[in-house]
């Protein structure tokens, strides 16, 4: 009878320690997404105005750009790398494209986004072939590309020209009742989520974060898979410069300031690993809206200064940190 009670009662830890472990893996994947639902209902009992189309859709515009810089940090992630210099990227890309406005706006679009996607490609090239940390590496993009921007500026913004209708119309203008940079948002996490889950780049990816030796021994090609992703992350980081410097009629060679943190939250935050391997676009969306959201309610409040945000911002990503690490040793 003793064995049998005791056979029964491991059973039922067995079966106790599954449930735990699948309820982990449930929040590490989709942790954001319930905070954001809870959140969304909080700020709809609290603010009458929260859920008017007026703020729910400068939510999204606000947050676009940021969104982009965070699909490139995703992929980044994803292989085991960080991405310090996409603030610097966006401020170059801004910039370049506020002065060639006037010559049109597919010269300056591709001039801008063609050179931040050539700087992060040497990002990727420094890594791969010198063997050089990611974090150093991105670490000295951020400052010689931050640099480069205030010379090339002499430290002043550039007025987008008053003829330049078609530019600004990238980050003003509207197609039906969508705002133009939510609309570039979707369909480059669409295109994102469909590279990652259905080409063979997006399966190297995740070889690559998963261990990047085993990777290597299977043939992967480790240093053009870290070359692309690197690249990807100057792109849209490129881009989201374009979008902001359209948005406000001119590039400034200050923005992107701590955009590259405010990016590894959003990608952190939405369950991808520091680590790289595991993770994807759809729960990096998540966590850009989820912060967008609380930012919101910061402002609806209006009794918290821009410092405290600050301070409450990196309590909460290190407080997302701790408990995806301990959800992920529970699964």
């Amino acid at each position: 009878m003793s064995q049998t009670t005791t056979t029964i009662n491991e059973a039922r830890r067995t079966r106790a320690g599954v449930a735990r472990a699948k309820f982990a893996s449930f929040m590490q994947r989709q942790g954001a997404l319930v905070a954001l639902l809870v959140v969304c209902v909080f700020a709809a009992m609290r603010y009458d105005s929260f859920l008017t189309p007026e703020n729910l859709l400068n939510v999204l515009r606000q947050n676009s750009m940021l969104g982009l810089v965070a699909l490139g940090m995703t992929f980044v992630i994803l292989t085991g790398g960080i991405d310090l210099s996409v603030g610097s990227l966006l401020a170059v890309a801004g910039v370049i494209a506020a002065n060639l406005a006037g010559r049109g706006v597919l010269i300056a679009v591709l001039v801008a986004i063609g050179f931040t996607t050539l700087l992060g490609t040497i990002n990727g090239v420094v890594i791969a072939r010198a063997r050089i940390q990611p974090f150093i590496t991105t670490l000295a993009m951020m400052i010689a590309a931050r640099g480069l921007a205030l010379a090339y500026t002499g430290e002043q913004s550039v007025r987008v020209s008053r003829l330049s209708e078609g530019f600004t119309w990238l980050g003003r203008g509207w197609v039906g009742p969508i705002p133009v940079p939510v609309l570039i948002l979707a369909v480059a996490f669409a295109v994102g989520w469909i590279v990652l889950k259905y080409t063979r780049f997006g399966r190297h990816v995740y070889a690559l974060g998963d261990n990047e030796e085993a990777a290597r021994l299977m043939g992967l090609n480790v240093g053009r898979v870290t070359l692309g992703v690197y690249a990807l992350s100057g792109l849209l980081a490129g881009l989201a410069g374009v979008i902001l410097a359209a948005r406000l009629g001119a590039g400034q060679p200050v923005a992107g300031t701590g955009w590259e943190l405010d990016a590894i939250a959003a990608v952190v935050v939405g369950g991808t690993l520091l680590t790289g391997g595991q993770g994807g676009v759809g729960g990096s969306l998540v966590g850009v809206l989820l912060l967008g959201v609380i930012f919101n309610l910061f402002n609806l409040e209006g009794t918290i200064s821009s410092w405290w945000q600050w301070v409450l911002r990196g309590i909460f990503l290190l407080a997302v940190v701790i408990v995806q690490n301990r959800l992920g040793a529970r699964k």
